[in-house]
């Protein structure tokens, strides 16, 4: 069980409760907190309180954040496209349209599931919902993706990670045309003030770099890869947005005139990490799903 403590400033007198508690803590949604506060999880100086609260100065905030309800994960078999395995380690290409891990309300059909069939012994550090789960890709972003099948692999690719020393190429298909050959994009990422369910660049973000160069331009579009430094959720598709450049078929952050291909054209195709046990640099390339495939030709003879 998680316990925080905050307490109300001079400048936060007069907030609604949920929204000073879903600023301060960004794991945490505004729908989430006001769930919380009608199960009596947040107390404001020790007593209940309704959700549109308006929060006083000095007020004493308490959240109790319950352990999450463990789900039953079933294991599924899936015919996975796996490009690597051996006891400590798996690389899969995951498809467009896969969920990578359930959720509540989306327990089936994840790669998990898939993953759970496949192997009877997946590192259990990221607890039942995500096990073996050491990074991510977005739904319909199809790509490379490493998985833990201990703790001591799962400790190794995490730190990793944090030390920006994985290698992510992405290959996607932006609006627009890039003047340049090149650029970086260093912009701080957090979750968007005016939009809980999506992320934006933000001054008070977490450090978020993208490094890309322009592979072939089209009369509309640029096909760009994108080369990950850090990876906040949705990264690619917030940085290349911002500067002014977002993914074709990105149905949030996308414009709302684009191509209609059930999703934004993004696929992970480089993934290179240590491996945890030999100390060996891996390097993985998976070469462009069908459709992305055809829709590059497509632009090719429409140039």
């Amino acid at each position: 069980m998680n316990k925080l403590v905050y307490t109300v400033e001079m400048e936060q007198n007069g907030e609604r409760l949920d929204k000073f508690i879903s600023t301060l803590n960004e794991e945490l949604s505004r729908t989430q907190v006001q769930q919380l506060i009608k199960e009596g999880h947040i107390v404001v100086n020790d007593a209940k309180v309704k959700t549109n609260y308006k929060c006083h100065q000095g007020d004493v905030v308490t959240i109790i954040i319950p352990e999450p309800v463990e789900l039953n994960i079933e294991a599924e078999p899936m015919d996975l496209d796996i490009y690597y395995e051996d006891e400590d380690v798996l690389v899969v290409n995951k498809p467009k349209g896969m969920v990578v891990h359930p959720a509540p309300g989306h327990t089936t059909g994840t790669l998990v599931n898939g993953l759970m069939a496949h192997c009877k012994d997946l590192s259990g550090i990221n607890g039942v919902m995500r096990p073996g789960i050491v990074h991510r890709i977005d739904k319909d972003t199809s790509g490379l993706l490493m998985v833990a099948k201990n703790d001591m692999a799962h400790e190794s690719l995490v730190n990793q990670l944090v030390e920006k020393s994985v290698t992510r190429k992405y290959t996607a298909l932006v609006h627009g045309v890039i003047q340049h050959s090149h650029g970086t994009i260093d912009a701080p990422i957090g979750r968007d003030k005016k939009d809980r369910q999506s992320q934006a660049v933000t001054p008070d973000g977490k450090n978020a770099v993208t490094h890309f160069h322009v592979l072939e331009p089209f009369t509309n579009y640029t096909l760009v890869e994108c080369q990950l430094e850090t990876g906040r959720t949705h990264q690619i598709r917030v940085h290349m947005k911002y500067i002014g450049y977002p993914l074709v078929g990105d149905p949030k952050y996308g414009p709302k005139k684009t191509l209609n291909i059930g999703g934004q054209a993004l696929h992970a195709g480089v993934l290179g990490f240590i491996h945890p046990r030999t100390k060996e640099y891996l390097e993985f390339t998976a070469p462009l799903p069908e459709d992305f495939v055809e829709l590059i030709e497509k632009l090719r003879k429409s140039n």
